[in-house]
């Protein structure tokens, strides 16, 4: 048998949907960038992943059908770069938004159709409805399947991880409020780009959105306590609970935290350090 055969385990989750992990673990990817296949007739492909030639095999050899359509939730480098290499052999329609600047953006992806807030893409067996969502990145875009009301949620949610808001393309406040807007979309199930699939999704957003509020009120409280200071010397004490190995990654939320505060008129910014907003 050829490796690419044996490259990624393939489940079915529903009628007309499957799931395939990507062979990229690592610290910001879990055990892998999931890439889901929809459709028996015609499929659609979410995420098609990291550009990696055996997973772009087992993406087409898994398919049951002709692969028409690649949708991207955003173009961070786990996710979308084999979208291009996907549909040269494929001739599929790329569908999704334009990267931002940035290095740690696909600047491959170039759709064939943008997708905007409620764009929709419909086939003969599945509608699916972009829903924008920035906040881990400004082009994010989560897609509702329509009949079975699960949402394919990219990087806005995963399941086992936190996820990284990276200023300046990441901002705090929109992902707040897209995380309330999907909530109030009331779906079934949601599909994450990484890990399982999130079988109570109110409890789960509830959580995600606790969970940061938790977090910003920690930092209000060390920038009264301290009196301020830098990323380097807030990170530690923010976020104490957190393996020191990871402190790095946790200054960018970090500092997506301290943006939102900054507009929020609770914290201010000086020369790099961040203090409590003056009275």
């Amino acid at each position: 048998m050829e490796a690419r055969s044996i490259i990624g385990k393939v489940d079915k989750l529903a009628p007309g949907v499957r799931r395939l992990l990507a062979p990229n673990p690592g610290i910001m990817t879990g055990s892998g960038t999931n890439t889901y296949l929809l459709g028996e007739n015609e499929v659609a492909v979410v995420d098609p992943g990291p550009a990696i030639p055996g997973h772009i095999d087992a993406i087409q050899e898994n398919a049951p059908a002709p692969i028409r359509w690649i949708l991207v939730t955003h173009t961070h480098l786990d996710h979308s770069p084999a979208a291009l290499p996907l549909a040269k052999v494929t001739g599929a329609e790329l569908l999704g938004q334009r990267p931002p600047p940035g290095p740690h953006q696909d600047q491959t992806f170039t759709p064939d159709r943008e997708l905007d807030d409620g764009d929709r893409l419909e086939s003969p067996e599945f509608a699916i409805c972009a829903i924008h969502t920035p906040g881990h990145a400004s082009n994010h875009l989560c897609y509702l399947h329509e009949s079975l009301a699960w949402i394919f949620t990219g990087d806005h949610v995963m399941n086992g991880s936190t996820v990284i808001i990276n200023p300046p393309d990441g901002r705090m406040a929109h992902y707040l409020t897209s995380l309330s807007r999907v909530k109030n979309l009331i779906p079934e199930k949601l599909a994450p780009g990484h890990g399982d699939l999130l079988h109570d999704p109110a409890k789960a957003l509830d959580h995600i959105v606790i969970h940061r509020l938790e977090r910003e009120a920690k930092i209000v409280a060390v920038l009264k306590s301290s009196g301020g200071g830098s990323l380097s010397e807030l990170v530690g004490k923010v976020y104490d609970d957190v393996n020191v190995r990871m402190h790095e990654l946790a200054k960018r939320s970090l500092l997506a935290h301290l943006i939102k505060l900054g507009e929020d008129k609770i914290a201010r910014e000086n020369n790099g350090r961040w203090y409590p907003a003056k009275d």
